[in-house]
Formats: C-alpha cells, sequence, structure tokens
C-alpha cells in the first residue's frame, strides 16, 4: 500500500503557520508604544527645560487619575450587570421554540463569553474615562476652589458654587446617569440572552432575580435623576435663553419650584422601586413613574409656558423689572464694566481757532503711522536680507525719548528661512544654519520724514538706536511669531560657529556667524534623544547629521502665545502678543484671561465673534477660539523672552478667585506682579481682546436702568470699518496716547467709539459714545498704578449730531479738493491708501484725523505717507502734514502744534506774521502740475493708439511729475497763527534731523 507524498521536502522542518500574525501584532503595538512614549517623554524634557515641569505632572496625573475613575466606575457597573444577570439565569425556559432560538445564541456566544463579558465593560470603561479625563479642569477647580465674597440674589450661595461647585455636581451625576443607564441596557440584554427576560403571548415574563436587578437600576436612575432636577434649580441662574440672562419671572415663580418638586417625586418613586424588589408587587412603581412622567411634562413644560404666556406676556416690563435690574448688575460685574467711570461731554461741532491748545500734549503725539500699512517700509528700508521678515501688522507701545514719552511702532526682524535661495533650501539650512531673527526696528508714531517714511528710533544692523545696541540689549530673535518649527543650537565651548548671525555692518565684510549660548530647549545631543526627536519630527536628518553634537538644543514650540497657552492651559491667550526692549532682552509681552460660562445672571458673548474686527478677518491678528463666556479676567501678565524662551507668568489680577483656585493647583507656575520689573510694567497694556469684549457688552450695558433696558432704544454698536472695502466690519480698538476731559494729563490708552445700533447692516453714523480704557501701569518695580485698566465713557447727547467714523470717511471722499487731489495721485498707476481713522476728544469736539498713503507700483515699492486728513463737525482739512492740516481746520491756528510740525524743511516765521510765499516753489508746483497734465492727456492718446510702449514712458513721467509736485508743495510754508498760545499750553516740537535735511 503506498503513503500519499508529503508536500513538506524531506529534511525541511514543518512551518508554524500561527507564529506570524501574533508577531506582527506585537510588534505594530510595540512600534506605537515607542511613538507614543516619544511624544511624551519629549514633552517631559520641554517642560523640565523650561521650568513647568509641575504643570505637565499635575495635568496629566489629573486626567490619569480622572480617567482611571470613570474607567472604574463604568467597567465596574457593566462588569457587574452583566455578570449577575449571567449567574441570575434560569436553569430551564418555559417555552421550547424560545429556548432552541436562545440556545442557539448562547452555543455561538459560549467561546467567546469570558472576552465579551470583560472585553465591553473594558470598552465601555475606556470611552467613560476619556470624556470624563476631558473635564479635568472642572474637577480640580471644584478641589481647590475659592470664595468671591460676593452672594447671587436668588439663593444668597456665594458664586464660586456656579463656577466651581456647580459644574463639578453636574459633571458626576450626568457621569453617573450615564453609568447606570449603560449597566442598566447591558444588564436587560444578558437577562434577555439567557432567559430571565421573556417577550410571550401574555406578556412579558420576567424571573425573580431579573425584577430585583431591574427594580434596583430604577431606583439608582430615579435618584439621580431626582439630584439632576435638584441641581437644575440652581442651573436656571446661568440660563441664557431668554432675552435676559439668568432666572427671570417664569423661572423664580414656576421653574424653579417645579424642579424642586420633580426632585422630590424622583426620589419618592425610586423608593417604590425598592419596595417593588423586596414584595415584588410592580404596580405601585408603575403607576409612581408614569404619574412622574405626566408630572414633568405638566409642571416642567406646561406650566412654566402657561404663566409666561398668560402672565407674564401681558405685564412682561412690570414683572421683569427686578430680573432685569439682576442681569444688569451681574453682567457688568462679570466683565469688569461696573467701575467704568460715564460722563457727559457736551461735544461742539464748530472748529474755533486756537480749539486744541488744551489739548497740546495730546495733539502732539496723534499717531500718523497706521501700524498695518507699513509693514511693507519696514521691510524694504530694514530687511536687509531676504531671509528677514517683518510682521504683517505691527505694533504700537511707547518709550521714553529723550525724558518724554513717545508713541512708537515696532516690530521685530524675525527669520523667513523660506525666503533661501532655492539650491539652499536643505535640512542643515533650514534648522541648523538659518535659525532666528536680528533686532529690534522702532518708529516715531507722531513724525515721518519729509519723503513720507518712517523716522526710526530703533534700526539698522547692527541694532543701534535710543532704545540701546548690541552692548545694551540682546538682539536676537529665536523665538517668535513665525519661528521655524524647529532649530538646533549649541557647540561645544571652542566649536566653529555655524548658525547665520546677520549681514556685516562693514561694508565688504561677510555674514556674521554665531552659535547660541542661552538654555533655549532640550537637549537633543545623546542618541537616546536624537532618536526620540526624529520621531517628533519624522526627520532622519535630525539623528544623522553632524549639525547635531553633544551641546544641542533644539528649539521647538517658538510661538509666544504656544508657551503660554502650553505652560498655563487654564487661560485664554489674547490673539495679538507684542515685542518690547526691556531689562536688556527683547520680550514678547502676552495677556492672559480667567474665563468662565457659568457666572450667574450674565449675558454671554461668543469670543471669536464679539473680537471679530477688520483686524482678525484680514489675519493680521490671531482670532479667539468660538467659545461663549460670561466672566473674564486679564488675570495674567506673561513675558516669553526671544533669545531663550523663558517664559515668566505674572499674577497681574491677583484678587480674581478663578487665579487664586488655579494657583493652588500650580502653586508654583506664576509669580505675584511685585516681582515684575519697573521696565516690564512701562510697557504693559490694556489687552486689546478684553478690551473688545467689553466694548461689546458695553454697547447694551452702558443702560443700568431696566425700564430703558427693556426698551432697547439707546443701544449701540461699534462702528464698521470705513477704510476696508467690505462691509460689517467692525473697526479695530487703537492705541494711543491721549488726555481724557478729566485727566490732568495724557495716558497711554485703548480706544473705541459708539454709534447708534446697527440694525440690518444699516445705521445713522453719528457718535454717540468715546470709550478709553487707561493703559499706563507705570514704571517702578512691583507696583501697579491706580489709575492702570480704568475704564472712560464718554457719552455725546444725540441732538448734537458729531459726525461718527463713517460721515467723517465719507467727508473724506467726497469733498471736491480731496478728491481732486487723491486722483491726481492715481493718475500715476499709483495706489492711495487710506490709513487708519483715529477718533479723539480735543478741542470740545471730535478730532478725526487719517494719514494717506502713496504707493507705486513695483516689487520694491512700499506705502509713503504723503497727505493727512483731519475732520472736525462738518469741516475738513487736507495738507502734506498733520500739523498744516490742522491749522487750515482751524482757521490758521489749531491752538497747539502737532509731532510734524518740523516737516516743512523751513525756520517757522515770526508768531503773528505771514510768511513769505516762496515764489520758486510756487512756479516748480505750476510746472509739475502741467508737466502731470500733460503726461496724461499723452498717455491717454497712446493708449488709444494702441501703442502701449509710449503709454508706459508717459507713465513714467506722470509719476516723476507728481513726485515733483509732491516736493514742490512741501516747500511751500503753511499759514502762520495770528495769535500764539502761551508756551505751556503749546510746547514747540523740535525738528527732527531727517526733517531738517
Amino acid at each position: 500500500m503506498s503513503r500519499p507524498t508529503s508536500p513538506i521536502p524531506p529534511g525541511r522542518p514543518p512551518s508554524r503557520r500561527g507564529a506570524l500574525t501574533p508577531t506582527l501584532i506585537v510588534v505594530a503595538i510595540a512600534v506605537v508604544g515607542f511613538i507614543f512614549f516619544a511624544n511624551v517623554w519629549t514633552d517631559v524634557l520641554w517642560y523640565r527645560q523650561l521650568g513647568y515641569f509641575e504643570v505637565f505632572v499635575t495635568e496629566n496625573l489629573s486626567r490619569i487619575g480622572i480617567f482611571l475613575a470613570g474607567f472604574a466606575l463604568m467597567f465596574v457597573a457593566v462588569f457587574f450587570a452583566i455578570r449577575v444577570a449571567y449567574h441570575a439565569r434560569p436553569v430551564y425556559a418555559p417555552d421550547s421554540e424560545m429556548r432552541d432560538n436562545l440556545n442557539r445564541y448562547q452555543a455561538q456566544l459560549e467561546p467567546v463569553r469570558r472576552v465579551v463579558m470583560v472585553g465591553l465593560p473594558i470598552l465601555f470603561g475606556l470611552f467613560a474615562g476619556s470624556a470624563a479625563a476631558s473635564q479635568w479642569q472642572k474637577v480640580l477647580l471644584f478641589f481647590n476652589q475659592e470664595p468671591f465674597g460676593q452672594s447671587d440674589p436668588e439663593f444668597g450661595l456665594d458664586i464660586s458654587f456656579y463656577l466651581m461647585t456647580l459644574p463639578f455636581l453636574g459633571l458626576v451625576t450626568g457621569f453617573l446617569i450615564s453609568v447606570v443607564v449603560v449597566a442598566g441596557i447591558a444588564g436587560i440584554l444578558t437577562h434577555y440572552l439567557y432567559g430571565s427576560i421573556r417577550l410571550m403571548e401574555r406578556g412579558v415574563f420576567t424571573s425573580r432575580a431579573a425584577q430585583i436587578h431591574l427594580a434596583v437600576t430604577g431606583a439608582a436612575f430615579l435618584i439621580l435623576l431626582g439630584a439632576n432636577f435638584w441641581l437644575d434649580r440652581y442651573a436656571a441662574l446661568q440660563g441664557n435663553g431668554g432675552r435676559w440672562a439668568g432666572a427671570l419671572y417664569t423661572d423664580v415663580n414656576a421653574v424653579i419650584p417645579t424642579k424642586a418638586i420633580l426632585a422630590v417625586a424622583a426620589g419618592l418613586v425610586a423608593i417604590l422601586f425598592i419596595v417593588a424588589a423586596v414584595i415584588g408587587r410592580w404596580r405601585l412603581p408603575v403607576i409612581g413613574t408614569a404619574m412622574l412622567i405626566i408630572t414633568s411634562i405638566l409642571a416642567g413644560g406646561v406650566y412654566p409656558w402657561v404663566i409666561q404666556q398668560f402672565q407674564v406676556r401681558p405685564s412682561e416690563q412690570t414683572l421683569e423689572k427686578d430680573f432685569i435690574q439682576r442681569n444688569i448688575e451681574m453682567t457688568r460685574a462679570a466683565y469688569g464694566l461696573d467701575q467704568i467711570q460715564v460722563d457727559r461731554y457736551d461735544a461742539t461741532n464748530t472748529a474755533s481757532t486756537g480749539a486744541l491748545a488744551p489739548d497740546a500734549q495730546t495733539t502732539a503725539n496723534i499717531r500718523l503711522l497706521d501700524p498695518n500699512l507699513i509693514s511693507d517700509a519696514f521691510s524694504q528700508l530694514e530687511q536687509y536680507r531676504p531671509y528677514y521678515q517683518f510682521p504683517e501688522a505691527l505694533n504700537v507701545d511707547r518709550y521714553e525719548v529723550d525724558g518724554k514719552i513717545q508713541d512708537t511702532v515696532i516690530a521685530v526682524r524675525e527669520l523667513n528661512p523660506a525666503n533661501v535661495a532655492t539650491n539652499q533650501q536643505g535640512w542643515l539650512n533650514q534648522h541648523v544654519v538659518y535659525t532666528h531673527g536680528y533686532g529690534v526696528v522702532a518708529a516715531k508714531g507722531n513724525k515721518f520724514t519729509v519723503d513720507g517714511k518712517p523716522e526710526f528710533l530703533q534700526s539698522g544692523i547692527p541694532s543701534t538706536g535710543v532704545l540701546g545696541d548690541d552692548s545694551t540689549y540682546e538682539p536676537r530673535i529665536y523665538f517668535g511669531e513665525d519661528s521655524p518649527e524647529y532649530s538646533i543650537v549649541g557647540a561645544p565651548s571652542g566649536s566653529p560657529h555655524r548658525e547665520q548671525d546677520r549681514p556685516s555692518g562693514k561694508e565688504g565684510d561677510g555674514e556674521t556667524q554665531y552659535t547660541f549660548t542661552g538654555n533655549g530647549g532640550p537637549n537633543v545631543g545623546s542618541f537616546f534623544n536624537k532618536v526620540l526627536y526624529s520621531i517628533k519630527f519624522q526627520s532622519s536628518d535630525l539623528l544623522l547629521s553632524d549639525g547635531v553634537n553633544a551641546e544641542s538644543q533644539i528649539l521647538y514650540d517658538r510661538s509666544p502665545r504656544d508657551r503660554v497657552e502650553k505652560v498655563a492651559p487654564y487661560l485664554t491667550v489674547d490673539g495679538n502678543s507684542y515685542p518690547a526692549v526691556v531689562d536688556g532682552r527683547v520680550k514678547w509681552i502676552v495677556d492672559g484671561y480667567t474665563t468662565s460660562q457659568y457666572y450667574p445672571y450674565s449675558q454671554q458673548e461668543q469670543l471669536s465673534a464679539a473680537t471679530a474686527d477688520s483686524q482678525t478677518t484680514s489675519g493680521r491678528t490671531v482670532a479667539l477660539p468660538n467659545s461663549s463666556v460670561n466672566y473674564i479676567r486679564n488675570s495674567v501678565k506673561a513675558t516669553v523672552d526671544a533669545y531663550d524662551g523663558s517664559v515668566t507668568l505674572y499674577a497681574w489680577d491677583d484678587q480674581d478667585p478663578v487665579l487664586k483656585a488655579w494657583q493652588k493647583v500650580f502653586p508654583t507656575s506664576v509669580k505675584p506682579y511685585s516681582e515684575m520689573s519697573g521696565d516690564v510694567m512701562s510697557h504693559v497694556r490694556y489687552p486689546e481682546d478684553l478690551f473688545k469684549v467689553q466694548r461689546e457688552l458695553l454697547g447694551r450695558y452702558h443702560v443700568t436702568e431696566p425700564v430703558s433696558f427693556y426698551k432697547s432704544d439707546e443701544v449701540w454698536s461699534v462702528p464698521n470699518d470705513p477704510t476696508v472695502d467690505t462691509e460689517g466690519i467692525k473697526q479695530p480698538p487703537f492705541y494711543m496716547s491721549l488726555q481724557m476731559p478729566d485727566q490732568e494729563k495724557p495716558a497711554f490708552q485703548l480706544t473705541s467709539s459708539f454709534i447708534p445700533q446697527i440694525v440690518n447692516g444699516t445705521a445713522r453714523n453719528v457718535l454717540y459714545g468715546f470709550l478709553a480704557a487707561d493703559s499706563d501701569a507705570g514704571n517702578e518695580k512691583g507696583v501697579k498704578a491706580d489709575s492702570y485698566g480704568k475704564l472712560r465713557l464718554l457719552q455725546i447727547p444725540p441732538e448734537t449730531q458729531v459726525p461718527g467714523p463713517g460721515q467723517a470717511q465719507n467727508k473724506f471722499n467726497s469733498d471736491p479738493t480731496v478728491s481732486q487731489a487723491l486722483n491726481l495721485l492715481r493718475q500715476g498707476a499709483s495706489e492711495v491708501l487710506n490709513g487708519n481713522l483715529l477718533t479723539l476728544p480735543v478741542g470740545g469736539g471730535i478730532l478725526y484725523v487719517q494719514p494717506v498713503y502713496l504707493k507705486s507700483t513695483g516689487e520694491t515699492s512700499y506705502p509713503t505717507l504723503q497727505r493727512v486728513l483731519v475732520a472736525f463737525g462738518d469741516k475738513v482739512g487736507f495738507a502734506p502734514t498733520l500739523d498744516g492740516a490742522l491749522k487750515q481746520l482751524f482757521g490758521g491756528d489749531s491752538g497747539a502744534a502737532a509731532g510734524d510740525s518740523g516737516n516743512t524743511g523751513q525756520t517757522p516765521p515770526a508768531p503773528g506774521t505771514t510768511p513769505p510765499v516762496s515764489a520758486g516753489a510756487q512756479a516748480d508746483l505750476k510746472a509739475a502740475l502741467d508737466e502731470a497734465n500733460a503726461a496724461i492727456k499723452a498717455g491717454q492718446a497712446a493708449l488709444a493708439a494702441g501703442d502701449f510702449a509710449a503709454y508706459g514712458e508717459e507713465q513714467k513721467k506722470l509719476a516723476a511729475a507728481l513726485q515733483k509736485a509732491i516736493d514742490a508743495e512741501g516747500k511751500i510754508p503753511a499759514p502762520a497763527p495770528e495769535a500764539t498760545p502761551s508756551p505751556e499750553a503749546t510746547p514747540t516740537a523740535t525738528p527732527s534731523p531727517a526733517a531738517s535735511n
């Protein structure tokens, strides 16, 4: 008898077919696990290097602990529900057909029953634990809460109960209800699968064990439901579904009492379920459950609706009056509007001679440089190399110059490695050679050169100017808003420099090289760390390159906002961080907010909508997240060192209970502002996003009388930005040095204006209010000026009919003289750009100031300030300088000298005399205009003939003629004032060297 041939060749052992799959699974798990470990361990290195390891440990241990608690609760509940139901299964079933079906299901399940009975609870536990861990902030606030010292007007409970206790209790009850429901469903399905629950012709059969199980589950659910009803009483004060936030008449008189009744009823029905489990009779719990459902519908829905419709609506103003008053008071307190100073401002529309004399200091500091338009000018004049860049929007700050505070437009020269030549964009250049930007560039806000360029206070490479030089401050920018994703820096002592530093300051010398000497990032010199960071950044070059040495550091997460958000995860960070030269360093100043959406009776605002304006829509500043809040405080000021990335958090609002609670959670991460240096103190400012939220609320909540608030007849809106083409975009607030009517001297302030309510995109564009936030905190170490943060609101009587920003812009656009001059400038294929429209309460009225920039065609062109528009009432002024425009506006004598009064390039005439008119300048102007007119006509003729070459030549002639006209006009002196204010009231600005040459 022959034997079958073996498929396995002689001498070869049989293969283990089952070993490959488990091996692949183990390898995959190991790879995924190591990648996870790499990301976690690199975070550990990052936090330890920065000195905020406490934050990482506390946050992650909290998340892990809460996850385990949530996982354990869900796992135990589901596991025992299934286990109890399984062990309570009957030995036999009374119905043979049903038994056969169940036996078939049971037979299929039996091989994996143990896995399912454990795996299913684990799966639900993972979901539950993850959901619970995401709420770690609520848990930590509950266990570290701080009292507010204020009580709510309904229950008399401390405000902290609503912000820190109620959210936690709601989280716990909601989570436990989910656990009971999931475990109950798992138990019911198990009972059904094993025959304890049967669907029969005569009804539903349930075994005794299943009845007890269901009774206990139902009782637990009802007890938790009752607790939820009880908490809903307090949550009514946080409601935001009506016309006004908080518990209103119907809530207080119908909803809150019925919630208490439903809570008690749910508890009673739960007791009936327990009794039914003992005595085995289900009629009472079934009747009780039906009554509870009916009661919840009638008492929880129908009854409040009846009260609202037939009692409140006919007399709403009277019945809701007290509750509207609560809403007004609590909203103003939650948003920091309760201490606002409101003054009546009887503005005049008459531009009288010498009207600006009392506002001489404000007039001298009026900002002419628009930080949103002059980025190109900074780039063309100060970029020096293509691998540098300036942000699209610059920042406004102030510095002391020659003993006086000077408004300043400032920016840092950041790195732009994307502009390195294409053939040099290798990994080494991107991450080892080009690592940092260089230097601060700053210009006077109120002055410009004769040819319209910024007048720099700090500029050049090497960095020089009134803010310091390379010997007095560290100019290198390793951490900024546009820094590369990561850079490798540092080297052993004596090693050759590899980093591109800056162009040489001497002609003919090459580029200078540099090696980072600070402590800016985790060490990446060891092989193990190289592997971890190669995985993190998915780069084999990082592992293999000789650019990484034993002393190398890796710099990443380099945006100031990102760094603050990581070390203070409980903060909402302002969308605009700004640089300042302080204490011999360049430091980014970042504002952080503590927020909540649980403040009782406070109106909720969506952060993204409230802070949206022409800046955020254009991408110049970062928009805040799309979340709702009804409480906000500027609790933290943070600094981020531009050289080494070190982050310092200061408790700015140290009385904020929410911040106090977080300080208990992270006791070493936030310093008191008493440790803030005087240099830093002098550059903090009132944050923009907080101001935007406050002005949005103030449009309604400047009204404190409930009857008027109910009528909504005095609602204001923030005016749309008249300088942008897109409609419906709000005007941003502006920083400027300004002396409000009740102040003795100017202060650096953040300002905005109000017009009547915008309805369906239209509104009367007259000015109703002007808001200013004092941003001067002083310059003394650890001492915050009492005036800082003071909000002042000027209310303008509607009958005065002061033009709003939209009307002022319309006057500029429609004025024949202005439009003719601007059209002439546009003829040379140049672009006329309207700068920011500033609103100033000076001269007893409202002054509007708008710089006008001219930008020619070409890749290297940049805007130059050529004209200044001013308006006061119905009168418009237009001149090459602000000083000249103000003199036009105020009858030849404004009473004060503007910051650019020295830009004529001539010696000012004696007071009371008429300056001689330069016949040569007048002739030059006329000749230049004639040349421009001839060039326009010749260009049009060439265009009609299709001769584009000739047309291009004529456009060049036109541009040259227009520049001649501008130069000639600048040599013609403005009319001298007829009377001179006293020297005390009107300081004379000293012509700058650039303006006098």
